[in-house]
């Protein structure tokens, strides 16, 4: 069973991290610098920290950008 569970939760993680990756690709930055990647998400992280409505603007904008995924 402990095993199960292990393989399960290392799956999970494994899809997470695909998934991650394919927003960088999404995003038009499969080709950029792994240092610039990592500086960005950085500086995003702390431009959202106690800053909603910068929240709420990334999210527009990547909402609008899954909704065109069917077109």
């Amino acid at each position: 069973m402990r095993r199960t569970s292990s393989t399960d939760t290392r799956k999970k993680d494994t899809r997470e991290k695909i998934e991650l990756g394919g927003l960088i690709v999404k995003a038009g930055l499969r080709y950029e610098k792994r240092a610039l990647l990592l500086g960005l998400l950085i500086d995003a992280s702390h431009r959202i920290k106690g800053d909603d409505a910068e929240r709420v603007r990334l999210a527009a904008i990547g909402a609008e950008v899954f909704g065109h995924d069917g077109e």
